[in-house]
């Protein structure tokens, strides 16, 4: 028989992109379609089908070939059941998408969390290729997280594992309330949105800072204010690196991985940020916990939803 290959399905609000992975993570082929949102469940549902057909059907290789279709999805799951509980942004409520996709492709399926599904991609196919013990941040409008052990994410019992952003990291007294409803998450101060907050709330304070002159200041604007040697904005860059550098030295201890993976868009600040996380890191963590231990950026950037959904067929 012919080499098997593993579909992975990556879907968010407006789009769903779907790609091919060989056994060694390659990405072979891909495609996007829209999640048709406004149609409703039904229709998303009936889309992701559809789109894992289809990508299938484009490309030089047979639906005999596939061995399996992994699926990425933002929203609070059932992990074993494969079972959507609800995903605003989708508008899925009590969905049954394992059962669903199992009876329409006739294919094993698996289904995880968007977070969990993106680092599993970076560990299998990324920057933690060959790495089997790794923990993931992703940098965006608020800070994603997955944790690899063995190869396989750490779900939990109640699959929360790897919800990095809400360590409570912040002291009570800089402390502020998180979207979660908590008080000093790390996504309050490490995230995109958190920096842009800073910024605002540094601004509005009447600081001397460039972003004064800015209309409407973005996580790009304060790290390149930060570099350029604006001090408010270096001061609120360091802050974010200090707390994610400390949320590691948590990981390290509790985990021991041989490497952190940061990806998102805060994270293309490349070595100006990642020098300052890996400095505290260094200060904080035991040393026995840090001895060979590597914090580096991602490398699939938009490809690792897709890579990693197909991964969770091989190590899911």
């Amino acid at each position: 028989m012919s080499e098997k290959i593993y579909v992975g399905v990556d879907v968010g609000g407006t789009t769903v992109k779907v790609g091919i992975c060989d056994a060694e993570g390659q990405l072979l082929h891909t495609f996007e379609g829209a999640t048709e949102v406004n149609k409703g469940q039904d229709a998303v549902l009936h889309n992701i089908a559809k789109y894992a057909k289809m990508i299938v059907e484009e490309s030089s290789y047979a639906w005999e070939q596939v061995d399996g279709v992994g699926v990425g999805i933002a929203g609070f799951l059932d992990i074993p059941r494969g079972y959507v509980k609800y995903s605003a942004n989708l508008g899925l409520r009590d969905a049954d998408l394992k059962g669903y996709l199992e009876q329409e492709l006739q294919k094993t399926i698996k289904v995880n969390n968007d977070a969990n599904v993106a680092a599993l991609g970076e560990a299998w196919a990324g920057a933690g290729r060959g790495v089997d013990h790794c923990v993931c941040y992703t940098l965006g409008t608020g800070v994603g997280g997955g944790i690899i052990i063995e190869g396989r994410i750490v779900e939990g019992f109640a699959s929360m594992a790897g919800e990095l952003g809400h360590i409570a990291i912040v002291p009570d007294l800089e402390a502020i309330q998180c979207g979660c409803g908590k008080m000093g998450c790390l996504e309050t101060v490490s995230s995109a949105t958190g920096i842009i907050r800073m910024a605002k709330d540094a601004v509005e304070r009447g600081d001397r800072t460039t972003l004064a002159e800015v209309d409407e200041i973005m996580a790009k604007d304060v790290m390149d204010a930060a570099k350029a040697g604006d001090e408010v904005a270096n001061r609120i860059i360091s802050r974010a690196a200090f707390y994610l550098g400390k949320s590691m030295s948590m990981m390290a201890i509790a985990l021991n991985p041989k490497c952190f993976i940061v990806g998102g868009g805060v994270s293309k600040a490349g070595d100006f940020l990642f020098d300052q996380i890996r400095e505290v890191f260094e200060k904080y963590t035991l040393d026995q916990a840090k001895e060979g231990v590597t914090i580096v950026p991602a490398t699939l950037g938009n490809n690792a939803g897709v890579v990693g959904a197909a991964g969770l067929i091989l190590r899911g």
